[in-house]
């Protein structure tokens, strides 16, 4: 079987979510078993986004910041300047050389990708079970999260939506919310925990971490 072409990295700049939601499913529902993978790579002005099992009591403060409903999984979230988002439009069915590769697999190789560019910058994420997302794993923040993770898989294997990494933001709106349906839970940056980096060489970061994880093999023992 040929391995699917490398997928194609946009470069989408600062946009409005709500039309990059609409291209996102606009893309997808074109997409054919010949399209190409594409990532997004993105930076929403503030905005609030709900999964499809978002409590709205869940958005506690009043706020001028838009609150937009989604279809991805998972709960509440924000999305702002400073912060890596980075959308994947990838066909699973081909992902995965004699196969389909499954959704949890898929997450795992996000986290996977998102751990790995943190410790490059020296600093140790790690995996909460039953919570999406990667989360500080030792020092004074251990349990607070820095990326958060929620995707849509059509029946047809198709996803979109992706992953988003805190640089350098401002971490206010992440308290007038419950983050992913947690209350209290503490979001930090990598600027917090003491890592100065350019946005832009973060996101290209990650961009290449994903395509790396994804062109490997899952390992199903580790799944």
């Amino acid at each position: 079987m040929t391995r699917p072409a490398t997928p194609l990295i946009r470069e989408l700049g600062r946009a409005d979510y709500e039309p990059t939601f609409a291209a996102m499913r606009a893309f997808t529902d074109a997409r054919t078993p010949e399209t190409r993978d594409e990532l997004w790579i993105v930076e929403h002005p503030p905005v609030f986004t709900l999964g499809l099992g978002a409590d709205r009591n869940h958005v506690l403060a009043p706020h001028d910041v838009p609150v937009v409903q989604t279809d991805r999984g998972g709960e509440v979230t924000y999305h702002g300047p400073g912060q890596v988002v980075i959308y994947l439009l990838m066909d699973l069915r081909r992902n995965k050389p004699g196969g389909k590769l499954y959704a949890r697999q898929f997450v795992a190789k996000i986290e996977q990708a998102v751990i790995e560019v943190l410790a490059a910058y020296n600093l140790a994420g790690e995996r909460v079970a039953g919570a999406p997302g990667i989360y500080m794993a030792d020092g004074p923040k251990k349990g607070a999260k820095i990326a958060a993770l929620g995707l849509k898989v059509r029946g047809n294997g198709c996803t979109y939506h992706g992953v988003s990494l805190n640089v350098a933001m401002d971490l206010a709106p992440f308290t007038w919310i419950n983050p992913c349906g947690y209350s209290g839970l503490a979001t930090v940056d990598m600027r917090t925990m003491g890592v100065d980096a350019p946005l832009a060489d973060v996101q290209q970061a990650l961009a290449q971490e994903l395509v790396r994880q994804l062109a490997t093999e899952p390992e199903l023992n580790n799944l």
